[in-house]
């Protein structure tokens, strides 16, 4: 019997990158107002640069876009020629206000009612994310019962880890859950080598192939889709 629903969120309940956009001029904006030896260096183009940079000589935190932004920011003031003490509480109010910016999401068609009458079926609903987005902050509080996220976790999807620690959260099996986004690694796969139902979001039409359990190309029709994988859940079982 399927009891929990698990929901990617960027670009599966709405487009990230114009959020992204949006918020990465909201935080220049604001480094022009409170670091203008920054703004005199780099704009905002020079953000992805910034990014490869820091990813080059730190690694290990590429699993953590919170991490990568902060690193990011300390990168930037370091070369502005601020003191230490300066970066780190610069870095960490302009992470702030990029934070918030980035909660500023636009639901796809069809998102808000679907989580809501999946809700009223008494399905619990989390989110497992590779982003920082976050349940309160966009407005699902209300429909999500929890969240994991790559940052807390430590291993971004499609590394099992997240999977398995929302199992044990949850207190299910496999078979009992239904994992869907709309990449084919991070979700898909993900979800099918740990043993959870998958369904794809393909809102764009790709012809790909991805071994899904279903293949949704509008959000309205999750829940015929979750339906048609509770009548397979009857009759698989795992230990």
């Amino acid at each position: 019997m399927i009891k929990c629903i698990t929901f990617d969120l960027d670009d599966t309940l709405w487009a990230v990158n114009p959020v992204v956009d949006q918020a990465n001029h909201t935080l220049y904006e604001w480094l022009q107002q409170n670091a203008e030896a920054f703004t005199r260096l780099y704009t905002v183009r020079d953000f992805p640069r910034l990014r490869s940079e820091v990813l080059a000589k730190h690694p290990e935190i590429s699993h953590s876009v919170t991490q990568i932004r902060i690193k990011q920011l300390e990168h930037g003031l370091r070369a502005a020629g601020y003191g230490e003490a300066e970066i780190e509480a610069l870095a960490l109010k302009a992470f702030e206000v990029f934070l918030e910016a980035r909660q500023q999401v636009t639901f796809f068609e069809h998102a808000m009612g679907m989580l809501k009458a999946l809700h009223n079926q008494g399905y619990k609903l989390g989110a497992l994310s590779n982003g920082n987005a976050d349940i309160q902050r966009v407005g699902l509080g209300e429909l999500f019962d929890f969240q994991f996220s790559a940052d807390k976790v430590g291993q971004e999807k499609p590394h099992p880890l997240m999977f398995e620690q929302m199992l044990h959260h949850v207190g299910l099996r496999p078979e009992q859950v239904i994992h869907i986004g709309d990449n084919p690694a991070h979700d898909v796969e993900g979800a099918n080598n740990v043993g959870i139902w998958s369904i794809w979001v393909n809102l764009e039409g790709k012809t790909e192939q991805v071994a899904a359990t279903r293949t949704v190309t509008c959000l309205s029709d999750i829940p015929s889709a979750i339906a048609e994988i509770a009548e397979l859940a009857k009759h698989r079982t795992t230990i």
